[in-house]
């Protein structure tokens, strides 16, 4: 499996990592943080199995189509929960969401 085929999902998955990172400790210094717990939450998940799956990828993983069907759910919620809130990190994070979901979603198929 050569890596360079994979480079755009890697990319993906890279950039919603960062995404949730950035979203997540912004939540933190939101004024209504318990509001904001869900988000926090997905956010986690979220960078977290992103990240996972970017390394997996990169090692040839052969459970590349379970982990992109479970990345591209997480990734799904988290979006759809950070379309909720009006606050800009929370938009461009449900935008990476939303990317890269697409993009496992065609890694799995």
């Amino acid at each position: 499996m050569p890596q360079e085929q994979y480079q755009s999902i890697i990319e993906a998955l890279h950039e919603c990592m960062a995404a949730c990172n950035h979203c997540y400790n912004a939540c933190l210094r939101e004024e209504d943080v318990k509001m904001m717990a869900e988000c926090i939450r997905l956010d986690r998940e979220c960078a977290d199995i992103c990240a996972y799956l970017e390394q997996a990828i990169a090692r040839g993983t052969p459970f590349m189509t379970e982990l992109g069907k479970v990345c591209a759910t997480i990734c799904e919620a988290c979006g759809n929960e950070c379309q909720k809130h009006k606050h800009e990190h929370c938009k461009k994070c449900a935008e990476a969401c939303f990317t890269c979901a697409e993009a496992c979603r065609n890694l799995a198929a």
